[in-house]
């Protein structure tokens, strides 16, 4: 059984794996690379527009040029350390297969394949990006319930999966459990099927020590945090985002499962088996009461010609942040939230 240790040389030995999320606009080059740098695993957020990739990735190779980690050896010709997310409803494997060749990352994180056969787009870009990088890159893929564990596992092979919760912000499936019961009833039913030697990456709602600990009790080898990284001087987030992800707090109330965040901003291609977790302002709160979508877009709109002021209770901008918002409540740099640097 491989560990995400023995996957990637370059998370620090005898600690848990800590992550970063790969969130579209948020999870940087910077970002990725600060991650990395104290001993975790950075990914950028790569997205749905695969055109894109080959700059996102040029410029953490730039940043790892200018200031090199010592557990990364270009010369060698090691994989950069640093991994990309593609959110594979949109994302092109025509177009991201150049920059992966390019500048080789140490693993992709594959997500949201379109209906109605996720799983065999989820297989060919596993099987393209293996033969396209020499089986440099390992395979993340995200998955939400046991038996999307089990048909990923099956088709695509992964290197590694991630267990997303219902607790985590962002996109998700919309019906789903925490990972308190998906955690260890995914590994038991890996491990019965001959798949037990895949690791698994906890998600969702982890903020803190606790939540690290909590995830290792139940079976997974590391953990992903998104929310945690919001409030972090790394991120490419605004004033206002990053102001409400403090202000928040008893994110199991304060924060809903919506498609709303998605119509207001014209993501309209998520397959219908998702939503998005984020705080409820006042767009959610007027949908609830009726509100044509048309309407609410159009003031949305508006809103967002006001920046950071667009966000807040009384605002209607995209907070996505996951129930462990409350526990979040000041600005780290990444170092400081990981507690040391790998260099």
């Amino acid at each position: 059984m491989s560990t995400i240790h023995d996957l990637h040389p370059t998370i620090a030995a005898n600690t848990p794996a800590i992550v970063s999320a790969p969130m579209l606009g948020i999870a940087s080059p910077n970002l990725a690379v600060s991650v990395t740098r104290a001993g975790g695993l950075g990914f950028i957020g790569g997205g749905y527009d695969s055109t894109k990739i080959e700059t996102l990735l040029s410029a953490a190779a730039d940043l790892l040029s200018s200031s090199p980690i010592s557990s990364y050896n270009k010369a060698a010709n090691d994989p950069l350390p640093v991994g990309i997310g593609f959110l594979n409803w949109g994302a092109t494997l025509p177009d991201a297969l150049p920059a992966l060749q390019k500048h080789t990352p140490a693993a992709v994180w594959l997500f949201a394949a379109p209906d109605p056969n996720p799983q065999d787009t989820l297989a060919t870009w596993s099987s393209e990006i293996r033969r396209a990088t020499n089986k440099r890159t390992r395979i993340w893929i995200q998955i939400g319930s046991v038996k999307e564990a089990l048909d990923v596992a099956e088709k695509a092979k992964p290197d590694v999966l991630v267990v997303q919760g219902s607790d985590a912000g962002g996109h998700g499936l919309a019906r789903g459990a925490s990972i308190i019961s998906l955690v260890p009833e995914t590994r038991d039913a890996l491990a019965h099927a001959g798949y037990g030697g895949i690791p698994l990456v906890a998600a969702g709602g982890i903020s803190d020590g606790r939540g690290v600990a909590a995830a290792l009790c139940l079976g997974a080898q590391g953990v992903v945090m998104g929310t945690r990284f919001l409030a972090c001087s790394d991120a490419a987030i605004s004033g206002g985002y990053q102001r409400e992800v403090l202000r928040v707090t008893d994110g199991g109330v304060s924060t809903v499962r919506t498609t709303v965040y998605d119509i207001m901003r014209g993501y309209n291609a998520w397959p219908e088996r998702y939503d998005g977790r984020g705080v409820e302002n006042v767009t959610v709160r007027d949908r609830e009461e009726g509100m044509d979508d048309k309407e609410n877009q159009k003031l949305y709109q508006e809103e967002m010609k006001k920046g950071d002021a667009g966000w807040g209770p009384e605002g209607r901008l995209t907070t996505y942040a996951g129930t462990g918002i409350g526990l979040v409540n000041e600005v780290l740099r990444v170092r400081e939230d990981l507690g040391g640097e790998n260099d």
